[in-house]
């Protein structure tokens, strides 16, 4: 699974908004929660499964299914964060002949930071297909829990973000998120739940070669 680092202003918009949370001056207001930001990494949103298997021939590709609508509900009321994806599986099968049911893993990682990897679970879903039917749909879900402290920015961290700052002061055209140390302050503090299909090496490289 490859994921792509995350840009200052992505780490520090990530997940839920709520008013008044950061109002950082000097052109642009950003609110920030606990929630992690949801997604689906880059190549894992769709599965192809050819007959026979391990052909990548276009002729041979037997279902196809998509991930698609990802949302989530996030409670970070507590001392623990929780969050709950919802997604849909839309697929279609070459041959409509005869009643099918198709099971696909997928995958929800709790990323932290953009690079760290502090849970992952393997779950599945059931296709059925229905004698004469070349599409069928299905839906998923996939939660986590979060730490809220680790997910809250240093009270420190904070102050020299949303200070506000007046024209000729000497850090009045710097940007906070410049400096490493608050950088990777909010890096810490910043987590996604990822949601994909569970790829083979082999799946992976079709998806990102085709």
């Amino acid at each position: 699974m490859t994921l792509l680092p995350l840009t200052a202003a992505a780490l520090l918009a990530s997940g839920c908004s709520r008013n008044g949370e950061i109002d950082a001056t000097g052109g642009v207001s950003v609110t920030r929660s606990a929630c992690p930001a949801i997604a689906v990494p880059a190549h894992t949103g769709d599965i192809t499964l050819f007959d026979p298997p391990g052909s990548t021939d276009s002729r041979a590709i037997d279902v196809v299914a998509n991930l698609t609508n990802l949302r989530s509900t996030c409670d970070d009321s507590g001392n623990m964060v929780n969050v709950q994806a919802n997604f849909v599986v839309q697929a279609r099968r070459a041959n409509g002949q005869g009643a099918r049911e198709v099971i696909l893993p997928y995958f929800a990682s709790v990323i932290r930071g953009g690079r760290i990897v502090v849970s992952k679970s393997v779950s599945r879903v059931a296709l059925r297909f229905a004698d004469g039917e070349t599409r069928a749909s299905t839906t998923g879900t996939a939660s986590a829990s979060i730490s809220r402290a680790a997910a809250t920015l240093p009270a420190d961290v904070r102050e020299r973000i949303t200070r506000k700052r007046k024209a000729g002061d000497e850090d009045a055209a710097v940007d906070p998120l410049a400096n490493p140390a608050v950088r990777e302050a909010v890096q810490r503090a910043s987590f996604e739940l990822l949601v994909g299909f569970q790829l083979t090496d082999a799946q992976l490289q079709y998806n990102a070669t085709r």
